[in-house]
């Protein structure tokens, strides 16, 4: 058998379809790491965070299984969708319980302790400036928050991000516009110097 690590992802998951589980192992370690990150810069909580991404597999391994995937060479956008669905079904779930409050969250930010026991002044401006451009983050609407993440944290293109949000390419590029438009004003009314 030719060496799993060398095989396409539609490949990969044909083998499984088959019952070779190291297969899906394969493609589990290819995007755990990305897939997590994903998710937990999204709900901001590693309990949470370690759920969805089992529930994102766990779906993904049924959908597998039934021949509900169609190779087309873009396994990493269609799982990062379905954990992209996940995420929000549990936001709209919890949205009908409760409010979400981010206030716990800017908390945390001011008082990390990693930032007061940095010595060297290029550090700590550096830290600065990504617990700035953080809270700007923090401060966008949900959907334009998910664009720049993608992009600039993910470099997925415009069409990636299109498919996984379910949305057109002009949409995504709207979404980033705005989301740009947005943290330049909220710096400039907050006077951030974001070097």
């Amino acid at each position: 058998m030719e060496n799993l690590s060398r095989m396409t992802d539609d490949m990969l998951v044909a083998l499984y379809s088959k019952g070779v589980n190291k297969a899906f192992d394969e493609l589990l370690s290819r995007y755990q790491s990305k897939l997590y990150n994903y998710i937990y810069f999204i709900v901001r909580n590693k309990d949470l965070a370690e759920d969805l991404f089992q529930e994102t597999f766990v779906k993904a391994i049924v959908m597998i299984q039934q021949d509900r995937y169609a190779a087309s060479g873009k396994f990493g956008a269609w799982i990062t969708r379905i954990a992209h669905n996940l995420v929000i079904d549990f936001f709209r779930q919890e949205r009908n319980e409760n409010t979400i409050s981010n206030d716990e969250v800017e908390a945390d930010l001011f008082n990390d302790v990693k930032l007061a026991d940095e010595t060297v002044e290029s550090q700590m401006v550096a830290e600065q400036t990504l617990e700035d451009v953080r809270r700007l983050l923090d401060a966008l609407p949900d959907n334009q928050r998910e664009v720049v993440y993608m992009r600039f944290y993910q470099d997925l293109s415009f069409k990636e991000i299109a498919d996984i949000t379910g949305v057109s390419i002009n949409t995504a590029l709207g979404r980033m516009r705005y989301a740009l438009l947005n943290m330049r004003r909220m710096s400039q009314e907050k006077d951030m110097v974001l070097a």
